[in-house]
């Protein structure tokens, strides 16, 4: 089998790649007028996003295996019919991690005090008495938007950390994964009560036309003062300039944000509003997930694939099958 790889971070996994026999193209750092022509003859592209000259390209393509979850960056219609698209996770524990790590820095005001040590300001409760106190994550409630593999590995940890955990979902009746216990889970049109009721908000919902702009001016308005926004969905899930105006004004305490909003130009990402100007925001390049653990495991997901692929065998994670299959 011909197999292009594209993804530059996969391709830091290329041994894992050839664990099962195979010999892929690495094409990380070739132009996409050069992709567009290996693909003219392949049967695999191992990607993370895909431009429609690239599928009309790839008549012969029989998997275009996405290097993650996400796969809003493919352009199915533009595919041939017969081939089959496949995505891959391994993120949800890394991106747990990245989410309490987070609500910790803003809960004990990291980023301020690390900026005001580096100047040589020494700002502690023990000597400054009217300085306000920073606060425990035990004994307090996160609020989940979805219970998916992110969201099931915030609860985990949530509750380990003595915090007190409910969510809301599409279908709150659908069985919870084996050994996850929540305190409540409910409907997504009982969100406002469960932003009211939570101390931390976690979005974790994929980003559709049903989402896009779930968390806007009014869901803000009903979360308490002292809560904490944490995004590690999409950014078009939360309205900017709502979420903005809400950490501006002291309407919420802070906000991580991972995702952003898209802006101009190939592969960018951002903000058209100052959020970097804030002191009650944590911010990163949507890395929530970027581990070596999860990439190997990915790598591993892909190395398996493109066996079966080969052997006849069916595909893991097949988010679109081929016709006739």
């Amino acid at each position: 089998m011909k197999i292009v790889v594209t993804d530059p971070i996969i391709s830091r996994f290329a041994t894992i790649l050839r664990s099962g026999g195979h010999d892929p193209l690495m094409a990380a750092d070739r132009p996409d007028e050069e992709v567009v022509t290996t693909l003219r003859d392949a049967d695999v592209m191992v990607c993370s996003r895909m431009t429609e000259p690239m599928a009309r390209a790839g008549t012969g393509l029989r998997l275009v295996q996405v290097t993650g979850a996400g796969y809003e960056r493919i352009p199915l219609d533009a595919l041939a019919p017969r081939t089959a698209v496949a995505n891959t996770s391994h993120h949800g524990r890394a991106i747990a991690e990245h989410v309490i790590m987070t609500v910790l820095m803003l809960s004990r005001r990291v980023l301020r005090t690390d900026r005001l040590l580096r100047q040589g300001v020494w700002e502690s409760v023990a000597v400054d008495p009217d300085l306000t106190l920073g606060d425990s994550v035990a004994g307090r409630t996160v609020g989940l938007l979805g219970l998916g593999e992110i969201g099931g590995q915030v609860a985990r940890l949530a509750a380990a950390m003595g915090m007190r955990v409910q969510a809301a979902r599409r279908d709150p009746g659908s069985p919870l994964e084996p050994g996850l216990e929540l305190d409540r889970v409910v409907s997504m049109g009982e969100l406002p009560a469960l932003l009211a009721t939570s101390d931390v908000v976690v979005v974790t919902v994929p980003l559709n036309p049903h989402t896009r702009g779930l968390i806007g001016a009014a869901e803000l308005r009903r979360m308490r003062r002292s809560a904490l926004l944490v995004n590690v969905s999409r950014g078009p899930v939360v309205d900017e300039r709502a979420l903005y105006d809400a950490l501006a004004d002291g309407q919420i305490a802070g906000a991580a944000i991972d995702v952003w909003w898209p802006t101009d130009g190939v592969n960018r990402s951002g903000a058209t509003l100052p959020f970097a100007e804030l002191d009650n925001v944590v911010l990163t390049p949507h890395n929530s997930g970027h581990t070596r653990e999860t990439f190997e495991s990915r790598a591993r997901d892909i190395a398996a694939n493109l066996t079966a692929l080969e052997t006849g065998r069916p595909l893991r994670n097949v988010v679109r099958a081929a016709a006739g299959a």
